[in-house]
C-alpha cells in the first residue's frame, strides 16, 4: 500500500521530513477494522509528533490522526461495522497513523461517516470533534441537551479546528458563545459558525469581555495555548471550570483558581484509546451523534482547504501552514 512516512524528525522545510513509500497492507483481528482511507486531515498534534528531535525510527513511521474511508475488512470480534460501511475517525496515537492507503483502527473509536458529506469534508472532523465534545460535555460537565442554556462560554482560539466545531457544539447546547479571533478572516469565520460575540486574543480580553457586560463567564475553553492562562483565571466565575488542551510548559499559577474554588480540566482525546479505558465506545457514540447532527443540518464541516493527492509534498505543505499559525478550520488531503 502507498503511505507517507518518516524516519527522522526534521524541520518541515527539510525535503526529507516526509517521504512517499510502499508498506505491507495490514490484516485486522479482534475489534480492529481495516479502512481504505479516502481522505485525511492535518492537525497541530501532527506537527508536535513530527517536531525535530534526535530520535531515528528503524522502520518508516506513519503518522496522521484524522481520516474518512470505507471498511475493507473486519476482525472476528467486530460488531459495529460491516464491509463497505463509510466511516470517519481520529485513531490512536500509539498506533500507525492515517497517512496510508489502509489503516487498522479499533471499531470502538470509529463513527459512521455523515451521509451528507464527502470523505474530504468528513475527514476534517473527527479529532477536533472528539476534543471539543469531550472538553465541553465530559470534562466541564455541560449538559448536551440544554440544561445549561443561557450560560456563557469563552472559547480562546476559536478560529482553529477545535474551536470551529466547538462553537457549533456549544450553540447546540444552548450556550452563549464568546469566541476569540485576531484576523479579519478568522473573525468572519467564527461569526459564520454561530459565535454570539468576538473578542481579539491579541488585545486585552478581560476589558473586551467586560465591555460586553459580563464580569465573569461560566465556562472557558483554551484551544490555542497557555499564554492566556491568567486572563482565563481572571474571567472564570467563582466555582466555574476551565478546560485546556495545550502543553504545560508555561507557568500556570493556581492561587486565583483556589480562591474562586474553580476547576481545571485537561482534555486529551487519545486518552481513551491509549489507556484502553472501559468507556472507549463513547467515542464511537459521540462521532455517530455528530454525524446525525450534520445530516440534520445543525452542524457544518470545518474544512477550509483541500489538497490532492495524499503524498509527502502535500503533507509537508500542510504542516508548514499549521506551523505558520495562519490556518482557519482544517486542511484536508484526499486521494492516493
Amino acid at each position: 500500500m502507498k503511505a507517507v512516512a518518516l524516519t527522522h524528525y526534521l524541520p518541515i522545510e527539510d525535503p526529507n521530513a516526509f517521504f512517499d513509500t510502499e508498506l505491507e497492507k495490514p490484516t485486522p483481528s479482534g475489534h480492529d477494522i481495516l479502512v481504505s482511507v479516502k481522505a485525511v486531515a492535518v492537525n497541530p498534534v501532527d506537527t508536535k509528533v513530527r517536531a525535530p528531535k534526535d530520535k531515528i525510527e528503524e522502520t518508516p513511521r506513519v503518522i496522521g490522526y484524522d481520516a474518512s474511508g470505507i471498511v475493507e475488512s473486519i476482525g472476528e470480534d467486530v460488531s459495529l461495522f460491516k464491509v463497505g460501511d463509510e466511516v470517519y475517525y481520529a485513531g490512536d496515537i500509539t498506533r500507525s497513523g492515517t497517512n496510508a492507503e489502509f489503516q487498522l483502527v479499533d471499531e470502538r473509536i470509529v463513527g459512521h461517516k455523515p451521509k451528507s458529506l464527502s470523505h474530504a469534508q468528513s475527514a476534517a472532523l473527527p479529532l477536533t470533534t472528539i476534543t471539543a465534545y469531550e472538553a465541553f460535555f465530559d470534562r466541564l460537565g455541560i449538559d448536551i441537551n440544554g440544561a445549561n442554556k443561557g450560560e456563557s462560554i469563552l472559547i480562546i482560539g476559536a478560529g482553529g479546528g477545535v474551536g470551529s466545531i466547538g462553537i457549533q457544539l456549544a450553540k447546540r447546547a444552548g450556550l452563549s458563545v464568546i469566541a476569540t479571533a485576531s484576523r479579519p478572516e478568522t473573525t468572519n469565520w467564527v461569526k459564520e459558525l454561530g459565535a454570539d460575540h468576538v473578542v481579539n486574543h491579541r488585545e486585552d480580553m478581560v476589558e473586551q469581555v467586560r465591555t460586553l457586560g459580563m464580569n465573569h463567564v461560566d465556562h472557558i475553553a483554551i484551544f490555542n495555548d497557555m499564554r492566556h492562562w491568567e486572563t482565563a483565571v481572571e474571567l472564570i466565575r467563582p466555582q466555574g471550570g476551565i478546560v485546556t488542551i495545550d502543553d504545560t510548559d508555561l507557568p500556570m499559577p493556581m492561587a486565583g483558581m483556589k480562591v474562586k474554588a474553580a476547576s481545571l480540566h485537561w482534555e486529551f482525546m487519545f486518552a481513551r484509546a491509549m489507556h484502553n479505558t472501559p468507556d472507549m465506545i463513547e467515542q464511537h457514540k459521540l462521532l455517530s451523534y455528530v454525524a446525525k447532527e450534520i445530516d440534520a443540518g445543525h452542524i457544518r464541516t470545518t474544512v477550509s482547504d483541500i489538497l490532492s493527492p495524499i503524498n509527502a509534498e502535500n503533507i509537508r505543505k500542510s504542516h508548514a501552514l499549521i506551523e505558520a499559525g495562519n490556518v482557519k478550520g482544517k486542511i484536508v488531503l484526499e486521494g492516493f
